[in-house]
């Protein structure tokens, strides 16, 4: 009787078995899964914070390449000249690479010429550069207020006024030699062609000061006493050049500009026409702004 049960006890434990043996390891498998989810979480983190890096990455290498980019350069003449007068700087920085832009202005009012260089800036876009000779300062001091496309300016022996100065504030007309102003019937006021040479360019040769005295463009009295808007200088680096033998502008006025401008500054033993008698120079401190001003 007892060989019987056994007989038929014995597949079926067998069965059990083997039953078991199938189902402890499916067990196992579910319970490692689990375990996996759970060590796995922080590995899905570090690959989302990776991911996230990544992203991070390139949005700051995309604005990074967007602020390095190569400035363009957009050079404002002062009074009695016009754009010909950076025909020395010009050369150097187009070299380089720099997209460059010599703005012709009217010298009719501030509201004229201030436009004129806004278009330009509008016409190349950003970044650029904005760099002034002489009143070319005051004009692009308020053409660049506020505006996004301009990350520096460069002041080449030139008038850097705060908001309601003009360049009557610094550079009284009145105590300018005698004959140096000559005025046309409409109030536009020239250099004298006799005394250009020594009042503007006494560091050039004479041929060359003569051609500049007959390409001057007439500045009309008005913008002597034009007050200047909010000063872009006071949100954007500076660099300035300091020409310490100027007949125009006083070399202490200038300096009185770049210090409280904190301006980079350089000085030149230069007329007031610094970008004619010293264009390899005044070629540099812009390429020093284009570099500087990207970081």
């Amino acid at each position: 009787m007892i060989k019987g049960i056994s007989f038929v006890l014995l597949p079926f434990l067998t069965l059990t078995l083997i039953a078991s043996f199938t189902l402890t390891p499916r067990s196992g498998f579910a319970g490692t899964e689990n375990n996996n989810n759970t060590l796995m979480e922080p590995e899905a983190s570090q690959g989302m914070a990776t991911a996230t890096n990544a992203t991070t990455t390139t949005t700051t290498t995309t604005s990074a390449n967007a602020t390095t980019a190569t400035p363009n350069i957009v050079l404002v003449h002062g009074l009695w000249a016009d754009g010909s007068s950076w025909s020395k700087v010009i050369p150097i920085l187009k070299n380089v690479g720099h997209r460059v832009i010599a703005v012709q202005l009217a010298a009719h009012s501030l509201a004229d010429d201030v436009a004129t260089v806004k278009r330009a800036i509008d016409l190349v876009g950003g970044p650029t550069i904005l760099v002034g000779h002489s009143f070319g300062g005051f004009v692009i001091t308020n053409a660049d207020y506020n505006n996004q496309n301009v990350t520096g300016l460069v002041y080449v022996s030139a008038f850097a006024p705060d908001e309601g100065e003009s360049t009557a504030t610094f550079v009284d007309v009145a105590t300018l030699p005698p004959g140096l102003l000559v005025f046309d019937s409409g109030g536009f006021a020239y250099l004298n062609p006799e005394m250009f040479h020594e009042a503007f360019v006494q560091d050039a040769n004479a041929t060359e000061a003569e051609t500049l005295a007959v390409v001057q463009k007439p500045a009309h009295q008005s913008l002597f006493t034009e007050p200047s808007g909010p000063p872009a200088w006071k949100q954007l680096p500076t660099w300035f050049e300091v020409s310490e033998s100027d007949h125009i502008i006083p070399p202490d006025v200038q300096r009185q500009f770049a210090q409280r401008m904190n301006a980079t500054t350089i000085s030149l033993n230069s007329s007031h026409a610094s970008p004619v008698s010293h264009p390899d120079e005044i070629a540099q401190l812009i390429l020093d702004a284009a570099r500087g001003s990207t970081g």
